[in-house]
């Protein structure tokens, strides 16, 4: 397989991640969907540490969106220290999304406290976005937070 054909795959799984999440597909589907996205982006021409940070945000965000504490929080940390660990190879939306993922994956654990803490800071990155498309994104991402 070509490191093309990895991105193409990486790209088509990543949305499919979020078409059987809004279906209600099988836990183990998504689950599977989001981790084969990620592995195909390790393999992806061009890839850069925002595009793994993003497959982390993915991985997270389906365990959190099944209810599975652990793994989204492992996931959330992996994301938050690949956005902190290359900051450059970012977009300004990367640093809120990875707060959103930790508020989200904290709240699923029943860490009310740290989950509001990621939402504050999650909100705080949010603001600042010159995208008003990429703002109202998150800003409703975080809103979906429940902690």
């Amino acid at each position: 397989m070509t490191a093309e054909e990895h991105r193409a795959l990486g790209v088509d799984l990543y949305n499919q991640t979020w078409e059987l999440l809004e279906a209600g597909a099988a836990p183990d589907v998504v689950v599977h969907t989001a981790h084969a996205s990620a592995y195909h982006w390790l393999h992806a021409a061009g890839v850069t540490a925002a595009n793994r940070a993003r497959s982390q945000w993915l991985c997270s965000h389906a365990y959190a969106m099944l209810g599975r504490a652990e793994p989204a929080l492992h996931h959330a940390e992996r994301c938050l220290a690949l956005v902190e660990g290359s900051p450059a190879e970012m977009a300004e939306f990367d640093l809120p999304s990875a707060y959103e993922a930790l508020a989200r994956a904290h709240a699923v654990a029943g860490n009310a406290v740290e989950a509001r803490r990621f939402l504050e800071l999650g909100r705080a990155e949010a603001a600042k976005l010159a995208d008003a498309e990429d703002r109202e994104h998150l800003e409703s991402q975080l809103a979906s937070v429940i902690p």
